[in-house]
């Protein structure tokens, strides 16, 4: 059975969610293979020094996996490659930062090296995979899995002005444009509705709890924070649409689960989402930072129920081929 040293923020006992790294290791073990994993350590010095050791202290690995994203998280990316090379064992950067793309501009030598000496680069989005592509970057697309028999899908007959946003608060994301969205539906629909779950990251929760208290939305929006996943998917039966505002993505596993769940989806056109959804087909996409627009496509999904059921029936099929049934044999292929 395989081995694989899987490096990345495995920050999940920290948090009430299951990020795509936890999913990712507990899928692989059960196939039967043997996952190390790191780190968990909160500190940066001893997150890094718990990588780095994870690495050297399994020699016998057949394959290191390292998460990689486009801010601090590449630095580790980029060190834990350097111990890889100097081991002569095969890395695998699985791509996660949407704004990856950024980072190959502003670090072209590190890139090269991360990247260029890497035995396969993984993109969870076709975004990604054509990105790298054009650097001349060998890279596999395997898609985020979710396990589609935990989702129960909701068939809505219409659809109310009652929205859900699920995101960190993190200013890339935009949480204030779901604020804003809301403030154009309500001049159609008083009685509209929004609930936005998820962590503070970064002070964005503060900010936007400001913004609801100078525009009088106190009894028209509720913050949750985070929730644990099973208690946000249970919870979305409340609401019959959701949206994702951000200037900034890859896949998000936020948006496949709203698919999953039943709910049409209206997003920005933001790196990776357009393929993920295709418009008009199993999802709504409008411009980055135009919540006006935003409302209006809510509006017309409202406004015209059989359309958004089509897009919820689609949407759905779509995201049954990301079960792990589907993806495993794509993992299967790389990790012979």
């Amino acid at each position: 059975m395989k081995k694989i040293v899987y490096i990345g923020n495995n920050l999940q006992r920290h948090s009430k969610y299951k990020i795509s790294y936890q999913i990712l290791s507990e899928l692989f073990m059960r196939e039967g293979w043997t996952v190390y994993q790191a780190s968990d350590k909160k500190n940066i010095v001893l997150r890094m020094l718990d990588m780095i050791w994870k690495v050297i202290s399994h020699p016998e690995a057949d394959y290191i996996l390292i998460d990689t994203f486009s801010t601090k998280n590449f630095y580790y990316a980029y060190i834990i490659s350097f111990v890889a090379r100097m081991m002569k064992k095969k890395y695998i950067p699985i791509l996660r930062g949407g704004n990856l793309p950024g980072r190959l501009d502003k670090s072209p030598r590190m890139s090269k090296s991360l990247f260029g000496k890497a035995y396969v680069n993984v993109a969870p989005s076709g975004y990604l995979k054509k990105i790298f592509e054009e650097k001349s970057y060998k890279v596999f697309y395997i898609p985020n899995t979710i396990p589609i028999d935990k989702y129960h899908y909701k068939k809505r007959s219409r659809f109310e002005p009652r929205i859900l946003w699920v995101r960190s608060f993190a200013r890339h994301y935009l949480p204030e444009n779901a604020i804003y969205s809301l403030v154009h539906l309500k001049k159609d629909y008083p009685e509209a509705k929004l609930c936005m779950v998820g962590p503070d990251k970064d002070g964005s929760m503060q900010e936007v709890k400001q913004l609801i208290d100078e525009l009088n939305l106190n009894n028209s929006v509720e913050i949750t924070g985070a929730m644990h996943p099973k208690a946000w998917h249970e919870r979305s039966e409340e609401y019959d649409i959701f949206i994702n505002t951000t200037s900034v993505d890859n896949t998000p596993v936020s948006v496949m689960e709203a698919m999953a769940l039943g709910l049409p989806v209206v997003s920005t056109r933001a790196g990776g989402v357009p393929y993920l959804i295709e418009d008009g087909k199993d999802g709504i996409l409008v411009d980055i930072n135009r919540p006006e627009e935003m409302a209006g496509k809510i509006r017309f999904l409202i406004e015209n129920p059989e359309i958004g059921k089509e897009i919820s029936v689609r949407a759905r099929k779509k995201v049954e081929k990301f079960d792990w049934s589907h993806v495993r044999n794509l993992w299967f292929e790389i990790l012979k």
